[in-house]
């Protein structure tokens, strides 16, 4: 089968290739496992921390790609959940322990056994891979692939951090960057809390405008004073600077949650500029997202379908894996990017 690798860790550049086109025997699904061949596959920041090295896989070569939509084509011995034809989706937990003190309190999403897909084990940019029948999701009818894809990572950590801001209807909700996840969050925001207003900070003009037409109420620079204090926060931004300019953003008792598996490397200036009266004192709170459990993926995409919301996203064909990550890491966003593993 043909697949996209990583095969080296290093910076990505405008004119660089990250990622290695090859050719890879198609795997066999074993006991639990389903043989899935790949219609499309999200693009996520995840995949340039994993290139650049903050989140490298443990060995290399290793497939990327953990948003993941395509067919059961062939099953294992013990696997009875799908039959041959469904359409499953495979999203960044790959597999987790089920014994551990945090997978029996339903956080699996903390298990010390976590292993990721695309980073620990072979991911979507492929034309198959295999994953355990329990770690794959159906896909709603209402939800066409490209759509759905995005929305197992991207969309899925958009409704897990929504959740652990602790919204309430009528409450100020802040985007600080405006990429996949955070215009996902935005579009379920409107539906769960129809009274709540948005705001949307973001180092991009064309990102502040793509919020206001999605419905934020204001849209300004990462280090701009929204009209009236956030009761609560979501950073979606690799960087640091934005965590604090948040905190000075929040009102008495607000939540900040970080939306991000890694930050890049801290400015030491920065931690200079802290100012506590204004900026976490008032019981304001930092919370951060571990990953994702499966209750996050099924809760997201029932969600979408419920409520008919459409992803915006960019269509690449499987050959151009490489541009997509440029562009992403260049900041070329509108939505989410998709690759089009299996031309239909």
């Amino acid at each position: 089968m043909k697949a996209w690798i990583i095969d080296r860790i290093a910076k990505i550049e405008l004119d660089s290739t990250p990622l290695s086109m090859t050719d890879l025997p198609t795997p066999e699904p074993r006991e639990d496992q389903v043989l899935i061949k790949v219609e499309a596959c999200g693009v996520c920041h995840t995949e340039i921390d994993e290139i650049e090295g903050r989140a490298a896989p443990p060995t290399l070569p290793m497939v990327p790609g953990h948003q993941v939509v395509g067919r059961v084509v062939e099953r294992g011995g013990m696997a009875k959940r799908y039959q041959i034809g469904d359409r499953v989706g495979v999203a960044w937990i790959y597999e987790s322990c089920g014994e551990c003190e945090y997978c029996v309190r339903g956080l699996e999403n903390l298990c010390p056994s976590f292993r990721a897909t695309g980073r620990d084990a072979h991911g979507g940019y492929a034309e198959y891979m295999v994953v355990r029948e329990k770690f794959a999701y159906p896909i709603p009818v209402q939800i066409d692939s490209y759509a759905a894809a995005p929305l197992l990572c991207a969309g899925a950590i958009g409704y897990r951090s929504l959740r652990l801001t602790q919204l309430q209807n009528g409450m100020r909700l802040g985007l600080t960057g405006f990429g996949a996840s955070a215009h996902l969050v935005l579009l379920m925001t409107k539906a769960l809390y129809p009274e709540s207003e948005i705001y949307v900070f973001s180092r991009s003009e064309s990102e502040q405008e793509f919020a206001r037409q999605l419905g934020a109420v204001w849209a300004g620079a990462i280090d701009d004073t929204a009209p009236q204090p956030l009761h609560a926060i979501i950073d979606t931004t690799p960087v640091w600077k934005p965590v604090l300019e948040a905190l000075r953003n929040l009102s008495a008792g607000g939540r900040l949650v970080i939306n991000a598996i890694r930050k890049e490397t801290i400015d030491r200036n920065l931690l200079v500029e802290l100012d506590y009266p204004s900026q976490l004192w008032l019981e304001k709170e930092i919370k951060s997202v571990a990953n994702v459990t499966r209750q996050d993926v099924e809760g997201c995409l029932q969600l979408i379908a419920q409520e008919n919301i459409c992803p915006e996203y960019q269509l690449y064909a499987f050959d151009q894996a490489n541009q997509a990550i440029i562009d992403l890491r260049n900041r070329k966003i509108k939505g989410a990017k998709v690759l089009k593993v299996l031309e239909r």
